[in-house]
């Protein structure tokens, strides 16, 4: 009977439901008191990896506007790729999970049915090749691929979250997304900046007449990039008329930044706006400070201009300037984005808190469409990059709502290497 109850639980017709409301009015069951179980799959688990500051938060707990014990319990691991400092092994000892050699075997724990309640897919860091673009190959559709199969032989799914962008490839992207409508389970993914601290704590409401938006980062033009335009999505997603998604993007590099901004100058405005709100960034200009400048334009199918800033040199990608134009108003909106790059890498932990929430709830606490349209943005400012010339995005055409709340971090950040549970 709890075999068949669990094989129940992993459907997405109950899913949706609170794991105590199961129980509701009846003697509580052995199996309610329980945790639900998550199988975690990460392409290396070594110290300050994506694996290490999510996972880690879902085995010992963290802090996020009170000290939280784990609300979930990981039960198995697959790793891809163990590197000297691996640190998967002797967590599995301490907190006795197991670690499988495939992911197949990790979601159904040596039985026939999945065996799981959620699955955290942390695809980031290893040792993988790049393209001649510029990319990394991690293998993320080929390890969530897995993980498809797995649903689709046992006929069980569950919540997914992947860390960070889908894919480096658009094709792979979006089948991954379209497998979580067919299959109808919860997907979560993307950036911890959407849900970072915000100074001032700026959130723009729904139906905001945005008409130009503009974001200063740091860091190289993919891995960096992603976080830049997770940035900007999770704040003009929130625009009159929601999001439509986006018509064509160009990437320029060098000198030809500088010409362009010149020919724009509300780029230019804004751009100082976006500094300016960045203690952090150095003295002087910009274009003295940053030897390789950066700025990806991006055109909204409903017209609303954008431009993103890597600037290297001058600011640092613990500060991302926000600066915004809305219609009626006589001056720009704007914030820093503000995450800890020291541990214990505060900005995670509201990232942890909704992965336990979808998996415990069985929803997503904000749309997944956000991260399909920032990795398939990313993909053709790659290719524009690599082609020097602008890219049209029909396949673009992402249409969706903003989640009606505010989610991002308040109050201090944690003091380092404190008040996160796997220590220093």
């Amino acid at each position: 009977m709890l075999k068949l109850f669990q094989s129940m639980l992993s459907r997405r017709e109950i899913s949706g439901l609170p794991i105590s409301l199961l129980f509701a009015g009846g003697a509580k069951s052995a199996f309610a008191a329980k945790k639900p179980r998550v199988a975690t799959v990460v392409t290396e688990y070594r110290r300050s990896s994506h694996a290490d500051v999510i996972v880690g938060r879902i085995l010992e707990g963290y802090f996020y506007e009170k000290r939280r014990t784990p609300r979930l319990e990981v039960v198995s691991m697959y790793t891809d790729q163990v590197p000297e400092n691996d640190m998967s092994r002797n967590l599995a000892e301490k907190h006795g999970f197991t670690i499988f050699p495939t992911v197949r075997e990790a979601l159904l724990m040596g039985g026939d049915d999945l065996a799981v309640d959620g699955v955290v897919f942390v695809g980031e860091h290893g040792n993988y090749p790049w393209n001649i673009k510029g990319q990394k190959l991690y293998p993320r559709w080929y390890l969530f691929k897995q993980i498809i199969d797995v649903f689709r032989e046992t006929g069980s799914v569950v919540p997914i979250f992947s860390d960070k962008h889908l894919s480096f490839d658009w094709d792979e992207a979006k089948w991954m997304y379209d497998q979580s409508l067919e299959l109808n389970f919860p997907l979560m993914a993307g950036s911890s900046l959407p849900l970072a601290w915000r100074h001032p704590e700026l959130e723009l409401d729904i139906g905001t007449p945005v008409e130009k938006a503009v974001v200063s980062f740091a860091g190289n033009k993919e891995a960096y990039g992603f976080h830049a335009l997770e940035s900007l999505q999770c704040m003009v997603e929130r625009r009159r008329g929601n999001e439509t998604g986006i018509a064509a993007v160009q990437c320029l590099e060098g000198a030809e930044v500088w010409k362009w901004t010149d020919a724009n100058q509300w780029a230019k405005r804004m751009l100082d706006e976006a500094i300016n709100r960045c203690p952090g960034r150095k003295k002087g200009s910009p274009r003295d400070n940053v030897k390789k400048p950066i700025v990806f334009i991006i055109e909204y199918r409903d017209g609303l201009q954008a431009a993103v800033y890597l600037l290297s040199g001058h600011v640092g990608a613990e500060q991302t300037g926000f600066a915004a134009e809305v219609k009626g108003k006589n001056s720009l909106v704007s914030a820093m984005i503000k995450i800890q790059f020291k541990r214990p890498n505060g900005n995670f932990s509201p990232l942890v808190y909704h992965i336990e929430e979808m998996i415990l709830n069985g929803k997503a606490s904000y749309p997944v469409e956000r991260t399909l349209l920032t990795t398939g943005t990313l993909a053709a400012l790659m290719n524009s990059s690599f082609y020097k010339r602008r890219i049209k995005t029909p396949h673009l055409d992402i249409a969706y709502h903003a989640q009606k709340e505010s989610l991002f971090i308040r109050g201090p950040e944690p003091e380092a290497e404190k008040n996160f549970g796997i220590g220093p």
